[in-house]
C-alpha cells in the first residue's frame, strides 16, 4: 500500500492539473481493486434447514355461493288476525311446533251462516223430492234445489277445514328466517310470512373453467375459506357435475356438499372456494431460503471446503484454506422452482433430499463465505 500513497503524494506536489490528477488517482485505485473477489474471514451466524419433501396440489381457486338443500317457504293456510306469534328470526323449530295462532271469530260467524243456508237448501230439495212423484212440481226445479243444497254443503265443509288451520305449525325442522308479520296483522290464506331453512347440510355452487372439465369428477375435495384468510372453514367434496357448460361464462357448474353441524356456515353465503384436482410429493425448501437475481432463483447450501473447491467460482481460496477443517461455507446454488404453497417452494432442479439450506442473514451472504450454524 506504501507505493500507492507515494504516487498520490507525488501527484499532489506536481503541476498536473486537478482533473488529470483525479483521473490518475482513480486509475490507481481501480488497479488495486482488480483480481479475485475476497471473502471476509469472520463467519456469519445463520440458521439452516434440510431439503425435504412436501405435498403440493393442483387447485382451482374461485368463489361459490352456499345453498340449503331444504328451504321451505311458509304461507298461511287460513285467513284470520294473528293473536299469537310464537317464532322470531333465528329460532330453531321442530316438526309440528306451533308457529302462529289466528283469531277466526269472523270465519266462525260465516260458518254459522253457511250452515243455516245449507239447512234451508236441504229442506227445499226434500220438499220438491216429495212433490215431483205426485205431479205437483217439476223435476227441473227439484234438480236445481238439489244442486243448491250440494253447493252449500261443500261450502260448510271447506269452512270447517279452514278452521282446522287456525293454528299454523312447522312442517319440518329448521331455522326461522325473517318473519314478515306481527301480532295484530290480518293474514289471508296463501300469504307468505316466513321460511324455514335447514342449515345442517349445505351445498356450494361452484363454477369452474370449462378447460378443467376433463379433470373434474365426483369425490374431489373442496375447501371453503373466508375472504382474506387461509384458515379452512369447512371441507367437503364434489357430489354432482353439471352436464353442460355455460355459453356466456364458459364455466362448468359443480356442487359440493358440506356438513354444518356447528352452524358456522349460512345459506346464501359467498366464500373463497378451492377445488383440489391433484396432490403429489415434491422436494421443497422454505420461502425464506430463496433469493433471486436477474430472474434466476438461488439458495445458499451449507457445504464443506472440499465442496467449495469444486464450486469455487470467482473467489480467492488462499486464506480460506487456513481455516479449521470443520469450517462450513455458504454455497450459492442456482435452483429451478415450482409452485409456492404453504410458504414452501417446490424444487424441480438444483438440490437433493437432505441437503442443508440457509434461511437467515441471506442479504449478508456471498458465495464462499464462512458461516457459523446455529444449533
Amino acid at each position: 500500500m506504501s507505493w500507492k500513497l507515494s504516487i498520490i503524494r507525488l501527484l499532489n506536489k506536481s503541476l498536473v492539473p486537478n482533473q488529470q490528477r483525479a483521473l490518475v488517482v482513480f486509475t490507481v485505485l481501480l488497479l488495486c481493486a482488480c483480481g479475485k473477489a475476497k471473502i471476509p474471514f469472520s463467519p456469519i451466524t445463520v440458521s439452516q434447514t434440510p431439503v425435504t419433501t412436501a405435498q403440493f396440489t393442483d387447485d382451482i381457486d374461485t368463489v361459490s355461493t352456499l345453498e340449503a338443500k331444504e328451504e321451505v317457504h311458509l304461507a298461511a293456510q287460513a285467513s284470520g288476525r294473528i293473536i299469537e306469534l310464537k317464532i322470531d328470526q333465528g329460532d330453531q323449530v321442530q316438526p309440528g311446533q306451533m308457529l302462529v295462532v289466528l283469531d277466526q271469530a269472523q270465519i266462525r260467524a260465516e260458518l254459522a251462516d253457511f250452515k243455516a243456508q245449507e239447512q234451508k237448501n236441504k229442506l227445499n230439495w226434500q220438499r220438491y223430492e216429495f212433490l215431483v212423484p205426485q205431479g205437483a212440481a217439476s223435476a227441473l226445479d227439484r234438480d236445481e234445489y238439489k244442486a243448491q243444497y250440494i253447493a252449500s254443503r261443500e261450502k260448510v265443509k271447506a269452512t270447517e277445514a279452514t278452521l282446522a288451520y287456525s293454528n299454523l305449525r312447522s312442517p319440518i325442522s329448521g331455522i326461522v328466517a325473517d318473519v314478515d308479520v306481527k301480532v295484530g296483522d290480518v293474514i289471508r290464506s296463501g300469504d307468505p310470512f316466513t321460511k324455514l331453512i335447514r342449515n345442517n347440510r349445505l351445498f356450494a355452487r361452484v363454477e369452474v373453467p370449462a378447460t378443467f372439465s376433463d379433470r373434474i369428477k365426483i369425490g374431489l375435495p373442496v375447501f371453503l375459506n373466508k375472504t382474506g384468510s387461509s384458515d379452512v372453514m369447512a371441507t367437503g367434496e364434489i357430489n354432482s357435475v353439471g352436464p353442460t357448460v355455460n355459453r356466456t361464462t364458459q364455466g362448468l357448474l359443480v356442487k359440493a356438499a358440506f356438513e354444518n353441524a356447528n352452524g358456522s356456515l349460512r345459506n346464501g353465503q359467498r366464500l373463497r372456494t378451492r377445488v383440489q384436482l391433484d396432490t403429489r410429493e415434491e422436494l421443497s425448501v422454505p420461502f425464506a431460503a430463496v433469493t433471486q437475481t436477474s430472474g434466476q432463483s438461488f439458495v445458499y447450501r451449507v457445504g464443506s471446503f472440499q465442496e467449495l473447491e469444486d464450486f469455487s467460482g470467482n473467489i480467492s481460496l488462499d486464506k480460506l484454506r487456513k481455516l479449521p477443517p470443520s469450517t462450513r461455507f455458504a454455497l450459492q446454488t442456482p435452483v429451478t422452482l415450482g409452485k409456492l404453497q404453504k410458504q414452501r417452494y417446490a424444487v424441480t432442479k438444483g438440490l437433493k433430499l437432505g441437503e442443508q439450506v440457509i434461511t437467515t442473514n441471506l442479504l449478508k451472504l456471498r458465495h464462499g463465505m464462512p458461516i457459523s450454524v446455529k444449533n
